[in-house]
């Protein structure tokens, strides 16, 4: 019985005991250090080509030529895909039985659609690139779409069409580029018809790709451009930084310009690029990061998001695409 005793007392003594632990704290909130990003390597860039030239050398299909008309169709919705909820705020169908011209229509991307999804009385297209237009007629050919294409001036937007000849305009991502805008509204203005109407793209300030892209990780995250203004490193963010042209504006900025050539405009909204919608995320680093502008970090603050995830400026998408209907004022 003493044996049995000793032997209890034993092992309890060679048990371990417990010990109370302490909960975790959180370490104490200290400074933000972000990593140190890689820059991008610089590049030899060419700052004297003229409007016509760059894009002679670039264009929206890279200069593909499709192989038949599925695959120019598939890739036509593939790229409407990419910016989100595009082809609703510039739609190419609806036209049946007007004029329409598409003013810089590349290398026919948005003369298909119109040729395919609207059946047009006449339809135009006007472009600066003679490789474009080369292009357009090929593709054009393959959907057996009929189409006037004429090649113009930068720096004389007249086309060779009457006045009031015309009952709808279409010009997607191409008046942020011009020379000078007020003379090719003035032009569009003439050509359009007392009822006609035009559908505008150009790029939107109100955008993640200005404020979180540019501002945050082009300027401060890799070093860019950071001896020019925004807007300035703006133009070189979109289209290659040879691109001698790329303006950018505020809706109402766009609505002013419009108004003082003669037209009513109305912001349709913006649509959103695929490439903003996977920056969205960064945005969070990008207000903590103490040298972004205010104007930019309140931006990034005020922005809410709708049930697919899509951010949202005042009610819109604060997207790259800024998407306008003009007519003619007082019609």
């Amino acid at each position: 019985m003493l044996r049995k005793v000793v032997r209890r007392i034993r092992a309890i003594l060679k048990a371990p005991v417990p010990v109370a632990v302490a909960p975790t704290l959180a370490p104490e909130p200290g400074p933000v250090v972000e990593p140190v990003p890689v820059a991008k390597p610089a590049t030899p860039v060419r700052r004297d080509l003229s409007v016509g030239e760059y894009w002679t050398e670039h264009n929206v299909t890279l200069h593909h030529a499709f192989a038949s008309p599925k695959e120019s169709l598939d890739y036509f919705w593939w790229r409407c895909d990419q910016y989100y909820p595009y082809i609703e705020l510039m739609p190419v169908a609806g036209q049946d039985g007007k004029v329409v011209l598409d003013f810089g229509c590349g290398p026919g991307h948005d003369l298909v659609g119109f040729g395919t999804y609207s059946k047009p009385a006449k339809l135009y297209g006007y472009e600066l690139s003679p490789s474009s237009l080369d292009e357009a007629r090929s593709r054009l050919a393959l959907h057996g779409i009929d189409a006037e294409l004429i090649q113009g001036q930068a720096d004389e937007p007249v086309l060779p069409l009457a006045a009031a000849s015309v009952d709808f305009i279409h010009s997607s991502g191409v008046l942020h580029h011009v020379p000078d805008i007020d003379s090719c509204l003035r032009e569009l203005h003439r050509l359009l018809k007392p009822d006609g109407s035009m559908q505008v793209m150009v790029y939107n300030q109100d955008s993640l790709w200005y404020h979180l892209y540019v501002a945050y990780q082009w300027r401060l995250q890799w070093g860019r451009d950071t001896d020019v203004s925004l807007r300035q490193a703006f133009a070189r963010s979109t289209d290659g930084e040879e691109c001698p042209i790329a303006n950018v504006y505020r809706p109402q900025e766009f609505i002013d310009i419009c108004r003082r050539n003669g037209f009513s405009a109305t912001y349709r909204g913006a649509a959103i690029s695929m490439h903003e919608a996977n920056l969205a995320p960064l945005r969070f680093s990008a207000i903590q990061n103490r040298q972004l502008p205010e104007e930019n970090r309140k931006f990034l603050l005020s922005l809410t998001f709708d049930e697919r995830g899509y951010p949202l400026h005042n009610g819109h998408y604060a997207g790259i695409d800024a998407c306008f209907e003009l007519k003619k004022a007082n019609q």
